[in-house]
């Protein structure tokens, strides 16, 4: 029984050590992969924000208390429309003594004109009438010009998209209250790597994405390309126009591929495949170099120009130290 036991344990172990040594002497195994044909699209990335296609920034000329807000975020208003009022009690009676005197000078120089033509005064002291009211029309105005600072109205049509501000807050001179944005449709402004500008040209096509919608792709074209750029992030600020009316909103971050060039039928294969300007085959089971002139690369798939004739099988990602000749394993 025990001879037994013994032998039955050194069978084991011998086909242990066999499966061992043979697993050691069988070539890696690589998994590989055919190239596919699809469309390559040539494009320059950059990231951008949606804006209005006009931004009103609403800030009083004067500074005091915020006493009424008449709009909040969201509204639609029109040309005119009072929007706030700061605080304007001290303003408004001041401008109510000056519009008195006013009328008092008015009379004053009216009755003296009168009198002047019946010589009844001198002409110095007709000039002088007409100089006081003059003076007392321009306080007048001044005053007035000042009680209207205290109104902020909107400019133009438009929705406001942001309100900075509450009811008894002092509000200094040029704090802006109020955001608008104007008629004009929707744009983004991206911003383009000053390497890839001169590439960009006015009236390219852009596709356009955002978390907001992940699974959709939006229709855009560069509008404009602005001539002064960013020194410090080597970057320009490039307008690009939304095309048919897509639900997106302002602030929302996008990212933005502007579309150089595009080719339906392009040859593709994996991006990890292409090392050095070549990929690596295998025939019966040796790996072979095949140097390739690839055009788009992207980070799933790059565009193969000339080098293969479509039904290779490739090698998905080769060892570092692959060799011409070597032996592998494929999964298939």
């Amino acid at each position: 029984m025990r001879r037994t036991l013994l032998a039955l344990t050194v069978l084991l172990f011998l086909l242990v050590a066999g499966f061992a040594v043979h697993r050691a002497t069988q070539p890696p195994q690589v998994a590989i992969a055919t190239p596919t044909r699809g469309p390559a699209i040539e494009a320059v990335y950059a990231t951008g924000v949606v804006e209005p296609g006009l931004e009103i920034r609403i800030a009083p000329r004067a500074g005091g208390h915020l006493v009424e807000l008449l709009v909040d975020e969201g509204a639609e208003v029109r040309k005119g429309q009072l929007l706030a009022r700061l605080e304007d009690t001290d303003l408004d009676a001041a401008a109510a003594e000056l519009a008195a005197r006013a009328a008092y000078a008015r009379s004053q120089y009216e009755r003296n004109v009168k009198l002047r033509a019946s010589a009844l005064v001198s002409a110095d002291a007709l000039e002088k009438s007409r100089t006081d009211l003059d003076a007392a029309d321009a306080a007048l105005r001044r005053a007035r010009e000042q009680l209207g600072y205290m109104r902020l109205v909107a400019p133009s049509a438009g929705q406001i998209t942001r309100r900075d501000g509450e009811v008894g807050e002092y509000i200094a001179v040029n704090q802006v209250i109020f955001h608008m944005a104007g008629p004009a449709p929707l744009r983004i402004t991206a911003d383009v790597d000053e390497e890839d500008l001169p590439r960009v040209q006015p009236g390219l096509p852009v596709l356009i994405r955002t978390d907001a919608f992940p699974d959709r792709v939006f229709d855009g074209r560069v509008e404009q390309i602005t001539p002064r750029g960013d020194s410090v992030a080597r970057s320009f600020r490039v307008r690009i126009a939304l095309e048919g009316d897509p639900p997106l909103h302002i602030g929302m971050t996008t990212e933005t591929n502007i579309v150089l060039a595009r080719r339906d039928d392009a040859l593709l294969v994996p991006s990890s495949a292409v090392v050095d300007g070549a990929v690596w085959t295998i025939d019966g089971g040796r790996a072979a170099r095949l140097p390739v002139e690839t055009g788009v690369v992207g980070t799933r798939q790059t565009e193969i120009r000339s080098g293969l004739a479509g039904d290779e099988r490739l090698i998905v990602a080769p060892p570092a130290d692959i060799a011409p000749g070597d032996r592998f394993r494929t999964a298939d």
